[in-house]
C-alpha cells in the first residue's frame, strides 16, 4: 500500500511527530497507521503527543549575531518548567536550533520541523522528557550597506531584541551600530510592542482610550476621598488621534487661557509652543508605553528613541531612522495552566 500525503498528515496529528518521521514510519510499516504509531513511540519520537495538554511557558531565547552585524536571529523555545530550561541538554537544543534558523532561514516553525532538523529536535525532546516547543523565531538582515543592525540578549537568556535602522550612507550605518545595541537594551527593559503609533489599529486605540479614562476617573474618586491631588484626565492617548483640527483647537484653548489670565499677547509666542508640547505629552500615553520610537529614551529622558537616533546620526554627519525591530520574551502572551492539586485529589476520591 502506498503512503499518501493525507496519511502522513493524519499520523502527524495523532503523534505530534515531525512529518519526515511520520513518512518514514509509514514506509517502514507498509502504511499501517497503528504500527507506524507504535514505531514512533518505540523510538521516543511520539512521546510529546502524550504531553500535548501541558503548557510550555518557561524556556529560553536563543540569539545569534553576525560578527559584521549583517544578520541576527532570535529563537524562542519553551519548556514546561524552569528547571528543564537550566538543563544543559535543553540549552544545547536552543543553541543548535538558533544556528539552524540563522543558517537556513526557514519560513516558519512547520517548515523547520519538516526538514531533517525536525527529526533531531524530536529525538532531543524525547531524551529530555518534557513537553518542549519551538514557539517562534525571527531573522533581520542588513542587506544594504546603508542599513545598520545590532541586537542584545539579556543575561537571563529570556529576553532578546534586534534593531534595524536605515541610514543615509555606509559611514552613518557603521557609526550607528554601537548605539543600536543601546536601543536594543532599552527595548528589552521598556517592552515596546510596535515600532510607531502609526502601527496602532484604530479600534484598539479607541478601546484603550475609553478604558484608561475610566480608570483615571475611578482613581480620582479615591484621591478625592483622601483629599489628594487629582490625576489629569486626558482627552486622547495617542498621536494617531491628534489630528490637525485637534491640535488647532488645543492651541486656541491655550490662547483663550492666556487671554483670561491677562498675559500680554506679545509674549504668547514664547508660551504657546511649550504649552502645546505639554498637551501632546499628556495625550500620548499609549505611544510612550508601547511604541518604540515614541518611548522616552532610557539613556536620555529629554528625548524619544526616535529623536535620540536622529541626534546620534547627526553627530556622524548623516541621518538615520529605525525601520524594524524584534523583541522576544519567554512566555509572553502564554496563559499558564494553574493546577489545583486539592481539587484534583478530591476528584479522584469521589
Amino acid at each position: 500500500m502506498s503512503v499518501t500525503a493525507a496519511m502522513v498528515k493524519e499520523l502527524r496529528q495523532a503523534t505530534d511527530a515531525p512529518m519526515m518521521d511520520c513518512k518514514k514510519a509509514l514506509v517502514e510499516c507498509n502504511a499501517d497507521m497503528q504500527k507506524a504509531t507504535e514505531w514512533l513511540k518505540e523510538r521516543g519520537i511520539a512521546q510529546s503527543a502524550k504531553k500535548a495538554d501541558r503548557v510550555a511557558a518557561e524556556g529560553l531565547v536563543g540569539f545569534k549575531l553576525a560578527d559584521d552585524f549583517s544578520q541576527a536571529t532570535i529563537v524562542e523555545i519553551n519548556s514546561e518548567t524552569d528547571f528543564v530550561a537550566q538543563n544543559e541538554g535543553f540549552q544545547n537544543l536552543v543553541l543548535k536550533t538558533t544556528e539552524e534558523v540563522y543558517s537556513t532561514s526557514p519560513s516558519d516553525v512547520e517548515n523547520l520541523k519538516a526538514t531533517s532538523f525536525g527529526s533531531y529536535f524530536s529525538e532531543a525532546v524525547a531524551k529530555i522528557g518534557e513537553k518542549i516547543d519551538i514557539r517562534r523565531f525571527a531573522t533581520l538582515k542588513a542587506d544594504d550597506e546603508t542599513v545598520a543592525l545590532n541586537g542584545y540578549i539579556h543575561s537571563n537568556n529570556r529576553i532578546a531584541v534586534i534593531v534595524l535602522a536605515k541610514c543615509d550612507s555606509k559611514k552613518t550605518a557603521e557609526g550607528l551600530v554601537p548605539m543600536l545595541k543601546n536601543v536594543a537594551m532599552h527595548a528589552s527593559a521598556m517592552k515596546p510592542t510596535t515600532l510607531s503609533f502609526k502601527d496602532f489599529d484604530a479600534d484598539f486605540v479607541q478601546a484603550e482610550t475609553i478604558g484608561r479614562i475610566e480608570t483615571i476617573k475611578k482613581d480620582n474618586e479615591e484621591l478625592a476621598r483622601l483629599k489628594k491631588p487629582l490625576k489629569n484626565v486626558p482627552q486622547y492617548i495617542s498621536m494617531s488621534q491628534l489630528t490637525d483640527a485637534v491640535l488647532a483647537q488645543a492651541e486656541a484653548d491655550i490662547k483663550a487661557t492666556l487671554k483670561a489670565q491677562g498675559k500680554p499677547e506679545q509674549i504668547w509666542d514664547k508660551i504657546i509652543p511649550g504649552s502645546l508640547a505639554r498637551f501632546i505629552d499628556d495625550n500620548t500615553t499609549l505611544d510612550k508605553e508601547l511604541a518604540l520610537l515614541d518611548q522616552t529614551y532610557v539613556l536620555d529622558d529629554k528625548m524619544t528613541v526616535a529623536q535620540a537616533v536622529e541626534a546620534e546620526a547627526k553627530k556622524l554627519g548623516g541621518t538615520a531612522e529605525i525601520v524594524d525591530f524584534v523583541r522576544f520574551e519567554v512566555g509572553e502572551g502564554i496563559e499558564k495552566k494553574v493546577d489545583d492539586f486539592a481539587a484534583e485529589v478530591a476528584a479522584q476520591m469521589s
